[in-house]
């Protein structure tokens, strides 16, 4: 069976892409260099959380209470004080030239309405040009200030409402642990589209397609010689990506491995359709390249890899339904961090074995017109 195999013409088919492949040094170069730096750029530089937030104060107050409220915005540093203004012309006036980000003004009866349980007022500026920080900005306040008032009052020691709140599978909110995770679906997605793309596209260029022609091998036989030895070197990308997800993120993984790599290697599929239907569109290199950037990004930005799809207008999540991305997205999160099984994610796994049946049959069926 096996010396059939090898001696049949698939496997020479086979042979030929792979000796392309390895001679090709920028094809293996972009298959480890880019999702590499992806991954680290973007595991790193996406955080929604912000830091060391410049905070200038203007306190009438000048008492100890006055300064505990301070303390207290600058003990988590999400603030830093960066100057202590005189009056509130001169705090405004470093908030619109950009020197400060925050301003907080205490009034100088602070301390006596918080003796007498009256509510203190506390005036606060915030540069709203970030629209992003500022509202982070004011949600760390609103709750440090919250928590600082409960601490001065009266009833504070028996409240009505006790409130505890547990976080399940991401206790300590690591925001890598949310970005990775849809990362290695975007690195997944833009690798392997190029790739694939290309390696057809190239055949068209160098001429060798006239070649296969004259072969005596069926359409189906020379696609898939050309898309197994793609689907080896994708999957490699995907253990690279969760290797560099596991050792320097920390992403944890508790679900089952086999079940992660079947379904990896299912959204694989999905992509390596995209790139043969797009080569078999595209006439050169260039033009496939630029392609798949149009159809990429919006593949991306309606995934949830980067922003939630609940934050999304209406019409984009129903939209992000018939994204492949979105789909492979909430299966990598749901296994890596959840640990859930085929049972919670076979809507998921359905709508992405559709995706693969299709791309694959239309590519499919447009290359083999293509070489008749």
């Amino acid at each position: 069976m096996l010396r059939q195999f090898f001696a049949s013409r698939f496997w020479a088919l086979v042979r030929k892409e792979i000796s392309q492949i390895l001679r090709n040094k920028q094809l293996i170069i972009l298959l480890i260099i880019p999702p590499t730096l992806q991954l680290l750029i973007y595991g790193f530089a996406l955080n929604p959380d912000v830091h060391h937030l410049k905070l200038g104060v203007v306190d009438y107050a000048r008492t100890a209470d006055s300064r505990e409220l301070v303390s207290a915005l600058t003990e988590n540093q999400v603030f830093d004080v960066k100057t202590i203004s005189l009056s509130e012309t001169e705090l405004a006036k470093q908030v619109e030239a950009g020197t400060l980000t925050v301003g907080m003004v205490i009034p100088p009866e602070f301390s006596r309405y918080l003796a007498s349980d009256k509510s203190a007022q506390v005036q606060v500026f915030i540069d709203g040009v970030d629209a992003n920080t500022a509202g982070i900005a004011s949600g760390y306040i609103s709750q440090i200030v919250r928590q600082y008032s409960l601490q001065h009052l009266q009833t504070a020691t028996n409240p009505p409402i006790n409130t505890q709140v547990i976080f399940l599978y991401n206790q300590g909110l690591t925001s890598s642990w949310f970005f990775v995770p849809g990362v290695m679906g975007l690195v997944i997605t833009l690798i392997g589209t190029i790739v694939s793309s290309i390696t057809v596209v190239r055949e068209k260029d160098t001429g060798t397609l006239e070649q296969l022609l004259m072969t005596p091998a069926e359409a189906w036989e020379i696609l898939l010689a050309k898309v197994v030895p793609l689907f080896v070197l994708l999957m490699g990308d995907v253990l690279l990506a969760l290797s560099i997800g596991r050792v320097i993120f920390g992403v944890p993984f508790r679900g089952n491995f086999f079940l992660f790599m079947a379904l990896s290697g299912l959204y694989v599929f999905v992509g390596i359709g995209i790139g043969i239907m797009l080569a078999t569109v595209c006439q050169s290199q260039q033009q496939v390249v630029l392609t798949t950037f149009f159809i990429n990004l919006p593949m991306v930005q309606l995934s949830g890899a980067i922003a939630p799809i609940e934050t999304m207008p209406k019409f984009f999540q129903y939209l992000s339904v018939v994204n492949p991305l979105s789909h492979y997205i909430a299966i990598v999160r749901g296994i890596l961090l959840k640990g859930v099984g085929l049972g919670e994610l076979w809507l998921h796994t359905l709508a992405l074995a559709a995706f693969a049946i299709a791309l694959l049959a239309i590519s499919t069926n447009r290359f083999r017109s293509q070489l008749s």
